[in-house]
């Protein structure tokens, strides 16, 4: 797996959620500011719903900008032999099955797909970014999802 391929991905991933987000708050803020917004009685809370929806969406660009300059700090990180924010991770379970993770700063749950492997974005704060932090090439990590227990074993880090 080439690291480079990976965080080329990561990048056009990042600016396509952020222009899927730019594109909802324009969509929001026209329907907020349209003429048929305009409440007809006290009642009436059209326009009030519109508002809060284009309020939310232009936070969720803010959150996609913010992701976007947090990648990019952690972009040029050299590999460690330990697992650092910016470590591209290969988990392997018990069945020889493979999983690849991006220990990413922000966008957890973002995937892409290099040469037909997904890989997908983990914070520090979800139970598995917590659990990769500071591991090593042939640690075991045990997680519970769904009320069954999932082994995986560190066999690279890039």
């Amino acid at each position: 797996m080439n690291k480079t391929h990976v965080i080329e991905h990561l990048k056009f991933a990042l600016e396509a959620q952020l222009n899927s987000a730019k594109q909802a708050a324009k969509a929001a803020h026209d329907a907020a500011t349209h003429e048929e917004s305009v409440a007809e009685t006290q009642y009436d809370t059209l326009g009030l719903e519109a508002a809060y929806l284009a309020q939310g969406q232009a936070e969720r660009v803010n959150e996609c900008y913010k992701s976007i300059k947090q990648f990019e700090a952690i972009f040029k990180e050299p590999t460690h032999n330990k697992v650092i924010i910016s470590s591209l991770v290969r988990l392997e379970d018990e069945n020889t099955a493979q999983k690849w993770f991006y220990l990413g700063p922000a966008a957890g749950g973002l995937t892409v797909e290099v040469k037909g492997i997904i890989i997908q974005v983990v914070t520090p704060e979800a139970p598995l970014g917590k659990q990769l932090l500071g591991k090593q090439l042939d640690d075991e990590i045990s997680l519970t999802i769904a009320g069954k227990n999932h082994e995986y074993e560190v066999v690279e880090i890039l």
